[in-house]
């Protein structure tokens, strides 16, 4: 699936960190397969084995990558455990990832999509820690399809099955429209699943002109355009760059001024 005409782009997104050699060696192994392939760092700073925030942060990352991109996901406490490696194609991309639900958001896109159990030998490091499957299997078979390896020759094609974590949803209630936050970014601020499309259907439904978004004790009115739309230490609510709603203090962290976090509900109330 590579590009033709341009060398071949890897993404790297993992809960190693930048302080031990791990992220390092695997690209050093990736580009001794593929010595040309240019590769990208989304995130390496993951919450140790949290497969959930690993699988909403790709999604905010995937569909800025060009056609042909080789991903590697690397948040995998099942290591040496009988879970499966995988390679995918979706969105004219390929994913090499653990199955255990980090390519959750990246499936449920999907119109269609092709899955393989990485078992070809051939592809891998001559010898495999039980430990370190990032280096030993997935960073070397991500350098061979960047190479242009078609994925089928991995191995096997799977027909469903692979794991998937919940995805949470927006709700419709008496008491107005339920969010509920999915992600704290490193500013604090709080993204939900609500998407801004689907809040703006929902007001035209109930009539409403205007929004109360409440968290908690704490009440917002209104929709801001950007972060500093209100006066700093103040809580606002906007669409960010995921276009999702998002709780935000300015110049200062939601997550520690609301004491919430990942799960939270934040209720949306229409004014007449």
């Amino acid at each position: 699936m590579a590009s033709e005409g341009r060398a071949p782009l890897i993404t790297l997104l993992t809960d190693l960190g930048t302080a031990d050699t791990y992220v390092g060696v695997m690209k050093a192994v990736m580009l001794g397969v593929c010595p040309e392939a240019r590769i990208v760092d989304l995130c390496h700073g993951i919450e140790p084995q949290d497969i959930q925030q690993a699988a909403f942060l790709l999604d905010t990352a995937w569909r800025y990558c060009p056609e042909g991109t080789v991903h590697v996901i690397v948040v995998d406490p099942g290591v040496g455990s009988e879970r499966r490696v995988l390679a995918v194609e979706a969105h004219n991309q390929q994913f090499v990832a653990p199955d255990n639900g980090v390519l959750t958001y990246v499936l449920a896109r999907a119109r269609d999509y092709r899955a393989f159990s990485v078992e070809r030998e051939d592809y891998l490091l001559p010898e495999v820690s039980q430990t370190f499957h990032g280096r030993d299997i997935l960073a070397p078979v991500a350098a061979h399809l960047a190479r242009g390896l078609p994925t089928e020759v991995v191995g096997p094609e799977l027909e469903g099955g692979l794991c998937v974590l919940p995805i949470s949803r927006p709700v419709v209630s008496a008491a107005g429209l339920e969010a509920h936050v999915v992600h704290v970014d490193r500013f604090g601020n709080l993204v939900t699943d609500l998407p801004e499309a689907d809040l703006y259907t929902w007001q035209q439904e109930r009539g409403s002109q205007g929004f109360i978004v409440r968290v908690g004790d704490s009440a917002i009115e209104g929709i801001s355009l950007t972060y500093a739309g209100v006066q700093p230490g103040e809580l606002i609510a906007l669409f960010g760059s995921t276009g999702q709603l998002e709780i935000a203090v300015s110049m200062g962290s939601a997550a520690e001024c609301l004491g919430v976090g990942r799960g939270a509900i934040v209720l949306v109330e229409g004014e007449a």
